[in-house]
């Protein structure tokens, strides 16, 4: 199976600083990936590579099937060629409810004058309800973003990505700040993405990545990357994951 993001070689410093040294990871079409470290090993510079907010030193960035350099690309060509990243501070619009933030998110023309003249239609309402009912808040489109929990405001924006009919998603850290009732919810709803598209976590949490493998199935791929000085990680090797890198 062909890889669907194809990173190669690729290196980053900050000031003399080597955070990122020749790292190199893919991943398919539908596929869940973690990526794990302590803080500071580099994994949300890895995203920002991808996402394009950073250009590393060297290396290169392809992804879909022609293999589109994402390194020659501005951050909004990158947004529209297929893919999302939700961070670990959830950004939605607390003043409006559940609904609206699901629908503005919807995959739209984004011209002034399609905006201006945009009105909601059943379809439209039909599938605000099916993102909300596939992230847990099917039962909260009436309410306000604001008055969501942490974990609820985390569900909402992934909904609002999966609005966009990504093929990849990058999630940063998804389970911090969360109950322990809403990381299985979190879990449960990563592992059921997967299925239909790619997903790439990025966590140091050990515990919440051996939830995702234990939902999962497949052999354990392992990488290394950030460092130019290797240190021991802080957790032991899984034995079994969807995919798990070790960034040290």
């Amino acid at each position: 199976m062909s890889a669907l993001l194809e990173v190669s070689g690729v290196s980053v410093t900050f000031d003399g600083f080597r955070a990122i040294n020749n790292l190199s990871f893919n991943i398919g079409a539908r596929e869940l990936r973690a990526i794990i470290g302590p803080n500071g090993a580099g994994k949300t510079t890895f995203m920002d590579i991808v996402t394009g907010k950073t250009r590393p030193d060297q290396g290169s960035v392809t992804f879909g099937d022609r293999s589109i350099s994402l390194l020659k690309l501005s951050r909004g060509q990158d947004r529209a060629g297929g893919y999302r990243a939700q961070v670990q501070r959830p950004t939605v619009f607390e003043d409006q409810t559940v609904f609206d933030n699901l629908m503005m998110a919807l995959k739209k023309p984004r011209s002034p004058f399609a905006v201006l003249f945009f009105r909601p239609s059943r379809p439209d309402a039909v599938r605000v309800q099916a993102l909300a009912e596939e992230v847990g808040l099917g039962q909260h489109l009436a309410r306000k973003s604001g008055e969501l929990s942490h974990g609820q405001k985390q569900w909402l924006e992934i909904g609002m990505l999966l609005a966009q009919e990504p093929r990849l998603l990058l999630v940063d850290e998804p389970a911090a700040g969360m109950t322990l009732a809403e990381r299985e919810h979190t879990t449960a709803l990563l592992v059921e993405m997967a299925k239909t598209r790619a997903v790439v976590v990025v966590e140091h949490d050990m515990e919440f990545v051996r939830r995702l493998e234990l939902q999962g199935d497949g052999s354990c791929t392992r990488g290394r990357c950030c460092r130019k000085q290797p240190r021991p990680c802080d957790a032991e090797p899984l034995r079994r994951s969807k995919s798990i890198w070790n960034a040290e």
